[in-house]
């Protein structure tokens, strides 16, 4: 059953799965670097732990706080999003199906296409924007709906109370990608859902610095029980360190996350009023489709934003260079601000049109943010920039002499 703890989730944030140290009184949890522990004469293991792969305490804790934060029963952690993603799809049997949205990350569709696919998972990817898309596709061996909300890079909005409603008429589970909507602005298992997954690695890591994934449950069944083996026998578990990492950073989670969506918005209201900008993918903008779906399941409307070029390819493609700010990188949910040409990052089956160019939004001055856009989209003239020796000198020349 879900967790109904009702502290806020401020409170969660910072105490959820935490507890002084109970042999020193630290108040930080030490991290527990140790591969084995003592049996005692019987052999068994009183203290509940045997080997690191099977359970640690940082993990056992982070799996704690992830589960409060979320409002579910309990909580897997893995060393990746993907490698959390391809335990559902292993806790499945070969030939059941998946119905899956088009519009969802990479990494998830490239399991499903390279990998299940020779292990007969069938897969069906729908605009899940339309629920009857989705009612069309289910199957009586349909055992599990997958809905990503809001989408990256496109920031599609899937409506996850009826998606629910029609996976769970068919007998089948709805999995929720909760990754750039976060426990702070969007709590999928009031709408429904029977699985919450993150990649960890971004906004609940929040300074790309770690790596991880995880699957919240909203009860404890068999499935999860599957999913639970696949974690200890396949052994894709994060480390003791990343695991303290990631729960240091969930402290600040609430404050990060409604900071960095606060700033998203405005940048994106100044984007969609700039000349060369065709359209800016935000769910937080009125004109966006899924606006109203968004507005009545979320809080915020996020820290991640995309928009096209009227240029076109060549436009996009040269954007991110010419940020001061923004870092030209991949990957979303940092405290520092990323611009990407996604396309390019995907390669030749992306669905991310030529001339989009997603944004990770940060913490700093959404105003530096703005004047920094302003001045890569021409705004603001750039300066020459000065030419430099292979080596990183630079190269004189009489005007700087």
């Amino acid at each position: 059953m879900t967790n109904h703890d009702t502290r806020h989730i401020e409170t969660l944030a910072v105490h959820a799965g935490r507890t002084p140290d109970p042999t020193t009184g630290a108040v930080m949890p030490p991290i527990h670097l140790a591969t084995n522990y003592e049996r005692d004469a019987t052999g068994a293991c009183p203290r509940g732990f045997e080997y690191t792969r099977e359970g640690n305490p940082n993990r056992q804790a982070l799996e704690t706080s992830l589960a409060m934060l979320e409002g579910g029963a309990a909580a897997a952690c893995f060393a990746s999003g993907n490698a959390a993603a391809a335990a559902i799809f292993q806790s499945l049997t070969p030939a059941q199906h998946v119905v899956i949205a088009q519009d969802t990350y990479y990494g998830t569709a490239v399991l499903l296409k390279d990998l299940f696919a020779a292990w007969a998972l069938e897969a069906t990817f729908v605009d899940a924007t339309d629920p009857e898309t989705i009612a069309a596709a289910m199957r009586p061996q349909t055992a599990l709906v997958w809905v990503e909300t809001p989408s990256n890079p496109l920031l599609s909005v899937v409506d996850i109370a009826r998606a629910a409603a029609i996976a769970h008429a068919q007998g089948a589970r709805l999995v929720v990608e909760n990754t750039l909507g976060t426990p702070v602005l969007q709590r999928p298992f009031e709408f429904g859902a029977d699985l919450v997954v993150h990649s960890t690695t971004k906004f609940l890591g929040g300074h790309s610095d770690v790596l991880g994934g995880v699957v919240v449950t909203n009860v404890v069944d068999e499935f999860f029980q599957r999913l639970r083996r696949i974690q200890v026998v396949g052994g894709a578990v994060p480390s003791p360190f990343d695991c303290w990492l990631l729960q240091r950073s969930l402290k600040t989670l609430p404050c990060r996350v409604r900071a960095q969506s606060e700033t998203a918005l405005r940048v994106a209201r100044f984007l969609a009023t700039h000349k060369r900008v065709e359209r800016v993918l935000y769910p937080g903008l009125p004109e966006h489709p899924g606006y109203l779906t968004a507005k009545q399941q979320m809080s915020g409307f996020g820290g991640v934003l995309s928009f096209t070029l009227k240029e076109g390819d060549a436009a996009a493609r040269a954007l991110p260079s010419r940020t001061r700010i923004f870092t030209h990188a991949t990957s979303i949910g940092g405290v520092e601000s990323l611009i990407e040409h996604r396309a390019s990052a995907e390669g030749p089956d992306t669905r991310a049109p030529q001339n989009l160019v997603r944004l990770s939004i940060g913490l700093e001055h959404p105003d530096d943010l703005i004047a920094d856009l302003a001045q890569a989209l021409g705004d603001v003239p750039q300066p020459e920039p000065k030419p430099v020796f292979p080596g990183g000198r630079l190269l004189r020349s009489p005007g700087n002499l």
